[in-house]
């Protein structure tokens, strides 16, 4: 199978695939390919906190013009995945000097299906764009065409917690991943200072928990396959349920608008988290750590793409106020305004580059020592 994944969570979601017990792991671009049987495919959607659709692939073949395409897809044995009465929709993706256009390569494969139930059955299965039952992946790569089922549906980003969002809001994969990379484990204290609808807080607390990652989401394409099994899915949400740990620190969000809090506390109570995460209104640059023992803080600030503000100010806050008010954190942050980090005033102790949407983007480390960096590491040496 294939995991789909961004840019730059291919080790993470590798290692996520390991701890799950995935066999032969292998990092792609954007991918990590691993084997595994039905129920792991279950788990994998279930449990994977930083991918984005899990593949499976049931037929390769080469190909070399439109014509063979036809021939090849119309001779597979689509009835072990269709009837007349499933709906279907075709995504490609190509990278070939011989085909060029996606849809269609996409429309040529839906002739072939179609044709293929038409001459068979006498009656043909509906195509369905939006609400498909199957979803079919088409990967053209040179003269190698790969064909797959798309067992995910909606991109698991989707978790199903959070039905308010903001301006700008963070993806949940992205929150996710952002997170596992900043070391969370969900053994110390927590902040987001800037919280917006609760994504970074909520991934927080179903790390921390070891809450599978999309529990409370309504659905997944194989729920509509041919030889879905119920009873092992059942199974498999239950053991995984039975994995979670308790979590004996705090998770806070702040946010300094009356409607992001609002929308936050919603989402964080629409995914059953309330016990574990307090949101509250507060303008981060007017707080102080709230906590005398360790903080791990992890936040999405502005970027000045959606949201208008002025960037040599705000960063230059955002410095200030970690070296005034948060001494003893571990301050993390995701920012595409790479001019605007020169404002912080602080030296960053890891850069780790990502991307947000389609905006290359940088996630930041600043270690904010109790008392002076020197005295740190001079208590080390006695």
């Amino acid at each position: 199978m294939l995991a789909k994944t961004l840019f730059g969570f291919e080790e993470i979601l590798a290692k996520e695939l390991k701890d799950l017990g995935a066999l032969n792991v292998v990092e792609g671009t954007r991918s990590v390919s691993f084997e595994g049987d039905t129920g792991f495919m279950y788990k994998a959607n279930l449990c994977l906190r930083t991918a984005i659709k899990i593949i499976k692939p049931i037929h390769s073949f080469s190909v070399r013009n439109e014509n063979e395409l036809y021939r090849k897809i119309y001779a597979m044995d689509w009835e072990q995945f269709l009837t007349v009465d499933t709906s279907f929709a075709i995504d490609t993706t190509i990278k070939s000097d011989n085909f060029t256009h996606s849809l269609y390569v996409s429309q040529k494969v839906k002739d072939a299906i179609v044709d293929k139930f038409r001459d068979t059955d006498g009656e043909r299965p509906d195509v369905d764009v939006k609400f498909p039952d199957i979803r079919i992946n088409i990967h053209i790569h040179d003269e190698q065409c790969n064909v797959s089922l798309d067992s995910s549906g909606r991109s698991l980003h989707h978790r199903g917690y959070r039905t308010a969002t903001n301006i700008a809001p963070i993806n949940e994969v992205l929150a996710a991943g952002l997170l596992l990379l900043s070391g969370w484990k969900g053994q110390s204290d927590f902040l987001d200072p800037m919280c917006g609808s609760g994504t970074m807080c909520t991934e927080a607390a179903m790390i921390a928990c070891n809450i599978p990652a999309n529990i409370n989401r309504k659905e997944f394409a194989f729920e509509k396959w041919e030889d879905f099994d119920e009873e092992l899915f059942d199974k498999i949400v239950d053991v995984s349920l039975n994995k979670t740990r308790d979590f004996n620190y705090k998770i806070v969000g702040y946010d300094k608008a009356p409607s992001a809090v609002r929308k936050a506390q919603d989402n964080v109570e629409n995914a059953n988290l309330s016990e574990y995460i307090t949101i509250e209104r507060k303008n981060f640059f007017d707080t102080e750590k709230f906590t005398e023992n360790q903080l791990h803080m992890v936040f999405n600030p502005p970027y000045g793409e959606r949201l208008d503000i002025d960037m040599q100010d705000f960063y230059a806050s955002i410095g200030d106020t970690l070296k005034q008010k948060y001494p003893g954190t571990d301050a993390w942050f995701i920012t595409s305004n790479l001019q605007a980090l020169k404002f912080v005033g602080l030296r960053p102790s890891r850069k780790i580059k990502v991307f947000n949407s389609h905006l290359e983007s940088k996630l930041v480390k600043y270690v904010m020592y109790s008392g002076s960096k020197k005295a740190k590491y001079q208590n080390k040496e006695e």
